[in-house]
């Protein structure tokens, strides 16, 4: 770990710690899946090439490679506007007769629409893909038998069946993630009612024999104020055990003091004696906060780098702790091979779920993703009111 305070109420990073610099919300950005993005722009810029060098069976051979490099450079934009994509492939087919070659890259951008559109939007681009190719015959007076057409009409459809089904696979696992934490939360609320109730009701019970008989017996009246300090502890003990197997392994055992913002720098020193290089830095006037904001700022540092360290193959993290007037901003920023590891690589993994319980909690708010150049960044703005509760 490696900490550094310079001027008064700040504490800075050294210039080299780390890859990731700027601010975070402009650096942070979507990072490009390597089979549904990467793979469909790979292969038509090859066959684009290959076209240029080669040279081409079908009619406009001189335009069918660069028209194959035109269409790679759409499909890099396929995840985020895979209907504009389409059409300009097809346009781009009906301009431009390749035959076969010139519909791959419109079914990667089929594809695409239907993994990430609406039926209704998916249904009509259908239909069009299927009629430009043999309208695009047409245009370039290309006479072809018609039974020519059927496989061309069957790669259409398993495009959209693949999308389809990768479609809902995601939904699939995102709908059983949530469903888990939701019956989660729903078993402890209950649980906790359930334990908490009874020990309070037992309270209550003792306290009310204590106020009768506390001016004529101060024996009995003694036995019900132990009652509710037995009663108090038991109560305790339980919530301990209740919520015991939400800790990870390596969590303090419940004996210790609850950890806070204050307990970072021997988070950070541990998780760089196991091999995860730490830089803490700590912005702007610290004060006090309410506990439980210190608390789960903490199990989110904590939890991110405890996954960097399991799963980022990951040489050195940022932690960055800005107090602003109203807000805690904290950031976690690794170098690794920037595929969270959050209970697996999709935004809906366990971990990343329970962080953002957390900062739902306070009305807070979690961000997590790829950031640019490489490694992983979790950041979280939690609301504190102007001193302690």
């Amino acid at each position: 770990m490696r900490l550094r305070r310079a001027g008064e109420g700040a504490i800075t990073v050294p210039a080299d710690a780390g890859r990731a610099r700027g601010p975070y919300a402009r650096r942070v950005k979507r990072k490009p899946d390597v089979l549904f993005d990467v793979a469909p722009v790979a292969v038509t810029l090859l066959d684009g090439i290959l076209t240029i060098v080669r040279g081409h069976p079908h009619t406009d051979p001189e335009l069918v490679g660069p028209a194959l490099l035109a269409a790679a450079a759409a499909l890099t934009l396929g995840a985020r506007a895979p209907v504009a994509v389409l059409t300009f492939l097809l346009a781009l087919a009906l301009a431009v007769y390749g035959g076969p070659t010139m519909l791959l890259p419109a079914l990667f951008a089929l594809f695409a629409v239907a993994r990430l559109r609406d039926r209704p939007t998916l249904v009509g681009a259908t239909l069009v893909s299927a009629a430009v190719f043999p309208l695009s015959r047409v245009l370039h007076s290309v006479t072809v038998p018609l039974p020519s057409l059927i496989p061309e009409w069957v790669a259409i459809c398993l495009a959209v069946a693949a999308g389809l089904y990768v479609r809902a696979r995601a939904e699939q696992l995102t709908g059983l993630a949530l469903q888990a934490a939701a019956e989660e939360r729903v078993r402890i609320a209950r649980e906790l009612h359930d334990v908490v109730a009874h020990h309070v009701s037992m309270m209550g019970v003792q306290a009310g024999a204590a106020r009768v008989v506390i001016d004529r017996d101060r024996v009995k009246a003694k036995e019900s104020l132990t009652a509710i300090e037995v009663s108090s502890r038991q109560a305790v003990g339980e919530l301990h055990r209740l919520l015991g197997f939400l800790r990870q392994a390596g969590d303090e055992d419940d004996l210790a003091p609850r950890p806070g913002l204050s307990q970072l720098p021997r988070l950070a020193a541990s998780m760089s004696e196991s091999g995860l290089a730490v830089a803490l830095s700590i912005e702007g006037d610290e004060r006090s906060l309410p506990p439980m904001i210190g608390v789960s700022a903490y199990r989110i540092v904590q939890e991110a780098l405890t996954n960097t360290l399991k799963h980022a193959a990951a040489s050195h993290a940022d932690v960055r702790v800005r107090y602003w007037p109203a807000e805690l901003e904290v950031e976690i920023i690794d170098d690794g091979h920037g595929a969270t590891a959050l209970s697996g690589t999709s935004p809906g993994g366990l971990g990343l779920i329970g962080m953002r319980e957390r900062a739902a909690l306070h009305g807070g708010k979690l961000t997590a993703a790829p950031v640019s150049g490489g490694g992983f960044a979790v950041s979280v703005k939690l609301p504190t009111p102007d001193g302690v509760p």
